[in-house]
């Protein structure tokens, strides 16, 4: 990578450090103790998909979540919408309030890539590390309760700041509190638009595409940004400076 040296790396948490353990955002480790799995299974995709979506609407529009306890009483109703999109789960208000302390309290919901177990205590010695991830207060325990959190020395969580990627506040917090210029930072994400955002006040990026299909059709057919598949990747285009 040409240019000034890059001294700090800014990096999204969700699919490109880690993932839903349970290959669904809003599906909890404890979902199924509180949902009935077959029931719930029995019910149309679209259904499913459309109570999801019903109830993400509302939580997309809460920008400022300073707390876990300010998220639980969103997810309490979160999971009150879902539940009145499919009345068949009968959920009752007890189950509603268990599904949304798991979601927020559960340190075990997001699981972190092989990857990224491997190459992050590497990379800390090498760089400034930032997490930069639109989500809530309750990722930073996730972190935490792996091991992961120390590697970071800012993490930025578009629900206290009060704003979403690619608005620059969410990037420019991170570079002061690293301590580093635009030019001195790489940017890593799987979204396209954050990308060109971060690229738009001059730190470098790179698009993270895990699935193997999109990485190659981007590779192959679209010439937007940088593209890596993994933090193997990463560390092979931060050793070609």
């Amino acid at each position: 990578m040409s240019g000034h040296a890059i001294k700090a790396l800014l990096i999204d948490s969700g699919r490109v450090l880690n993932g839903p353990a349970s290959g669904h955002w809003f599906i909890s480790p404890k979902f199924y103790t509180y949902v009935d799995r077959k029931t719930f299974q029995s019910i149309s995709s679209s259904k499913r998909q459309n109570a999801f979506h019903r109830a993400s609407q509302y939580i997309s529009q809460q920008s400022l979540i300073q707390n876990e306890e300010e998220e639980y009483a969103h997810f309490i109703h979160f999971y009150s919408l879902f539940s009145q999109s499919l009345p068949e789960l009968d959920l009752d208000e007890m189950k509603v309030q268990a599904l949304a302390e798991d979601l927020v309290y559960n340190r075990k919901k997001y699981a972190f890539f092989n990857d990224v177990l491997q190459c992050l205590p590497g990379l800390s010695k090498s760089f400034k590390l930032a997490v930069v991830s639109d989500a809530w207060p309750s990722l930073e325990p996730v972190f935490v309760e792996a091991g992961m959190r120390d590697y970071f020395s800012s993490f930025i969580i578009s629900s206290k700041v009060g704003v979403t990627k690619p608005n620059p506040m969410m990037y420019r917090q991170a570079l002061n509190e690293l301590e580093v210029a635009p030019e001195e930072a790489l940017f890593i994400d799987d979204s396209l638009r954050n990308c060109e955002g971060a690229e738009q006040l001059g730190i470098r990026s790179l698009r993270m595409l895990r699935d193997w299909r999109m990485y190659t059709y981007r590779k192959l057919f679209k010439k937007e940004v940088s593209i890596v598949r993994d933090f193997y990747g990463v560390m092979k285009r931060l050793n070609q400076r």
